[in-house]
């Protein structure tokens, strides 16, 4: 499954201070049954967005009208927890195309990048001023450079360089899975076993 390319986002960021969030509680395990990729948004962080009755929290940041934008930036260790791929999904199908933290599960990380979602990690102080920049005026944008490999906080100009693995880099850049780096090298695989 192809995903959107990836270059440079700038955009608000909806803030989930919030350490230790595991992957049960990103999309919750009765959630799993569908085995195609789509929908799952709608129940992202779906018992902490809504009440049992079904209605929405007023005070969950993603039902908060003030908030808003493709970046979601979490507390410490996110998506900790099994090692369901759906979290990946359920937050690149709600929207986001970036999650912030100071530091990702491993698994919960490789999931991402393998499904168009990028994870960024920053230093603790560096993520504690994006969430105060996010208080002091939630229309505060944020840019993410994906070949510079830069996180900017644009209120203040500050800006942090983060990691990738080249290969993933790539694919991002490219809005290519796994499979799809395999057909677009097809001509290469070919030739080599022609010799």
């Amino acid at each position: 499954m192809s995903y959107d390319k990836f270059t440079t986002i700038t955009s608000p960021a909806v803030p989930l201070p919030i350490e230790n969030v595991d992957t049960d509680q990103i999309i919750p395990a009765r959630f799993l049954k569908a085995v195609e990729r789509k929908g799952f948004g709608d129940n992202l962080f779906r018992d902490w967005r809504y009440n049992a009755d079904g209605t929405p929290k007023a005070d969950f940041p993603l039902n908060m009208v003030k908030y808003s934008g493709k970046i979601l930036v979490g507390g410490k260790n996110f998506g900790s927890g099994s090692s369901r791929e759906h979290a990946a999904w359920a937050v690149y199908d709600y929207g986001f195309r970036v999650v912030v933290s100071s530091f990702f599960a491993d698994i919960f990380k490789g999931n991402a990048l393998n499904n168009g979602l990028l994870p960024v990690v920053v230093e603790p102080a560096f993520l504690e001023k994006i969430f105060n920049t996010i208080e002091a005026n939630p229309a505060a944008t944020f840019t993410v450079n994906l070949q510079e490999q830069t996180f900017t906080n644009d209120s203040t100009g500050e800006s942090a360089k983060f990691e990738i693995n080249p290969y993933k880099k790539h694919c991002l850049q490219n809005g290519l899975d796994d499979i799809d780096f395999l057909v677009e090298m097809k001509d290469e695989i070919a030739a080599f076993e022609a010799k």
